[in-house]
Formats: structure tokens, C-alpha cells, sequence
């Protein structure tokens, strides 16, 4: 037997681990830098159209596809190749609609990956090649440029009788693909004030981050505008570097506040809910009518030496199920999220039904939180 008073050191410790053990659970808390951007620190999308050539067998048919005839025809004679009057009759390129996202503060000479899918009726991009692409921005301004080989994730495979396709074989990617050739200009040096938008609008949440902000600068410098934006005016002791101060106020710990609410996709039958959802007691029944109806026909065979022939004589079956064994349960008014959970489980119904039962508890005035249809 270990004597606790000869060891104040194991006796502190077994009372701070029941203290835990015991202790409430406490909310997590998620730094500012996950819970809101800076705003105009965004990635700009680019967009471009190319060829890909290269392809064994599986781009465009020219006949089908006039866009990828016309684009090969445009490319060779900017080559110098002169194919006035020729019949192109090839399968092996295809058109194709280059995507890319461009990072904030992208430099000159830095790569992006870029994204490539077919346009026409291309039945794989295997094995190709992205020619010189210009990516333009929403204001018709080429900032990037794409080309190289092509990564396919997909692919088909095809015999005499029957074919297997896995993913997308007209998708593909190319990692570090395209070099940035023009900068967006972002002076976020010579700003005054910043704006924090957060990613989920939320008055206590917004509230809670210009206190944090507040508490480090030990001024009133962060004032929540709205449910989504807090704006942040730089303080008279900052010192002309906003890359650390924007780090510091990244690293606060904030505790998020959500609303209570039920996510429900009716189309896959996915139900999720929100650890504030609280229900009122309320007594749910739940029933299904299920008629089943078996067809079990049987060969009437006519006796020996008769004139008789071979009927075919049905036999039906009908199997009707009222749900006269499921009874009426009481849902308990719940305090946290696994207790409700526990009380709908009690019922024995599958997520169809159940997307139903909560649905009826809302109509009721019962569910104490919002139900979002996706």
C-alpha cells in the first residue's frame, strides 16, 4: 500500500488527474487565422483556352469538333505551315479549357499548378501535351502562361464486347504547370487599417475577436462592423511593420460561436446537427406501411395418356405490414447533443425516417434550432 502523506508529489498528481477526469468539457478554441482573411488577400482565378496534342487515338473528331480543327489550323499557320485546302484528318489533339488559381503576392517567374479538361468529344487526355497557353484574368489581361506534359488521374479501357472507365480520363493536371508573368499589385504596407472578414458570419464570434485583438493591443483599436467583417485600425504605437502585427493577431485564440442547426440532404439521406440543437420533450410514433406482393407461378402438368396440355398457374402472395408493433417513445428534453442523439437512435428508424421525425418535431415548435435543406 503506498502511503500518500510520505508522497506529496504521487498524492498531487492522482488529485489533478481526478480533477481532470472530472472537469467540464470546455469549448475549443480556434486561432483568428482560421477563422477569418484579410480582406483583398485573395487568389484571383485564370482561365485560358488550349490544344493538347500527342493523344493516341483519343482526342477530337475534327468532323465533330470544328473549334479543335479550327485551332489546329490557326497554330500551324502561325508556324509557318501552310494548310490551305488540306483535309486535316487526325485524333490525336483536342481542345481544351485551361483553369488556374493565382496565390496573393504571386511573383514573377513563380508556378501555379493548372487544371486541364476537354472541350469537345475527346474520350481521353492520356499521354498529351499542353501546348503554350496564355491564362487571362476577369479583366482580359494575360498573367500567366501554361504548358507541359499532362497528369491524368483516370483512364478507359476498351475491348470488343465491354469497356472500363475509372475517374475522369478527360481531366487532368499539371503540377507547377504555368509561370506567373504579371504581379497583382496589393500595398499592404501603406494601409491604415485592415478588415477581417470572417469565413463564418457570426455576431458573438465577431464580438469575441475584437475583444481578443483589443486585449493584446491594450486599445480599443478592433470594432465589429457586422456579423462578418471587423475592422482593425492600426494603432499609434505600431511601429510601420503589419506583417507582425497581422501575425500576432493570427495567433488569439478565439472561442467560435455557431448557431444551432440541422443540416439535412434529403437526396443521400446525410443529417448533421449542431452541438446546440436542443429539443423540447415530445413523444414521437413511428410507422411504415409496407404491402408485399410474391408471384410464384406453378406448371400444371395434365394427367397420363390425356389430351390435356401444360398450364402455367400463378400463385400470389400478398404480405401486409402496418407497423403495429413499433410504439410511441418519448424524446427527453436533451442537454447536449449525444443525449439527443441517443433518445432518436431509441426509436430504431433509418435516416429517411428520421429526416422526417425532425422535420415534425420543428413543425411542432419542439426543436429549439434551424433546419437547412441542402
Amino acid at each position: 500500500m503506498i502511503n500518500f502523506a510520505r508522497t506529496p508529489f504521487l498524492a498531487l498528481a492522482v488529485t489533478l488527474a481526478l480533477a481532470a477526469l472530472f472537469m467540464p468539457e470546455a469549448h475549443a478554441a480556434s486561432r483568428i487565422k482560421d477563422l477569418a482573411a484579410i480582406e483583398g488577400v485573395r487568389s484571383n482565378q485564370l482561365q485560358g483556352y488550349g490544344i493538347v496534342v500527342g493523344l493516341n487515338g483519343t482526342g477530337d473528331s475534327l468532323n465533330n469538333s470544328p473549334m479543335t480543327k479550327q485551332s489546329l489550323t490557326a497554330m500551324l499557320e502561325q508556324l509557318g505551315v501552310n494548310t490551305a485546302g488540306a483535309t486535316l484528318r487526325t485524333a490525336n489533339v483536342a481542345a481544351v479549357m485551361v483553369t488556374a488559381n493565382l496565390p496573393p503576392f504571386s511573383t514573377q517567374g513563380s508556378r501555379i499548378d493548372v487544371t486541364i479538361s476537354a472541350m469537345g468529344d475527346a474520350k481521353s487526355l492520356q499521354g498529351g501535351t499542353l501546348l503554350f497557353t496564355p491564362l487571362l484574368g476577369a479583366d482580359n489581361e494575360i498573367y500567366a502562361t501554361a504548358q507541359g506534359q499532362l497528369s491524368v488521374g483516370g483512364f478507359t479501357v476498351k475491348g470488343d464486347a465491354a469497356s472500363v472507365t475509372r475517374g475522369v480520363p478527360t481531366s487532368a493536371r499539371i503540377a507547377s504547370g504555368a509561370v506567373v508573368e504579371r504581379e497583382i499589385g496589393f500595398k499592404l504596407a501603406s494601409m491604415n487599417s485592415l478588415r477581417l472578414a470572417l469565413r463564418n458570419p457570426d455576431f458573438t464570434t465577431a464580438r469575441r475577436i475584437a475583444m481578443a485583438i483589443n486585449d493584446l493591443m491594450g486599445t480599443p483599436v478592433a470594432e465589429p462592423t457586422d456579423p462578418a467583417t471587423v475592422r482593425l485600425t492600426l494603432p499609434d504605437k505600431f511601429n510601420g511593420n503589419i506583417v507582425d502585427l497581422v501575425t500576432d493577431i493570427e495567433q488569439l485564440a478565439v472561442d467560435v460561436d455557431t448557431p444551432a442547426k440541422v443540416i439535412i440532404d434529403d437526396a443521400s439521406g446525410i443529417i448533421v446537427m449542431g452541438q446546440d440543437v436542443r429539443v423540447s420533450t415530445v413523444a414521437v410514433a413511428q410507422g411504415n406501411l409496407t404491402v408485399t406482393v410474391t408471384e410464384q407461378p406453378q406448371v400444371s402438368q395434365p394427367g397420363p395418356l390425356s389430351n390435356g396440355t401444360t398450364t402455367v398457374v400463378p400463385r400470389t402472395q400478398i404480405t401486409v405490414e402496418d407497423g403495429s408493433k413499433n410504439h410511441m417513445a418519448v424524446v427527453k428534453n436533451s442537454v447536449s447533443l449525444r443525449e439527443l442523439v441517443d433518445g432518436l437512435n431509441a426509436l430504431g428508424v433509418g435516416p429517411r425516417d428520421l429526416i422526417t421525425i425532425l422535420q415534425a418535431i420543428k413543425a411542432s415548435g419542439a426543436m429549439q434550432a434551424d433546419i437547412e435543406l441542402m
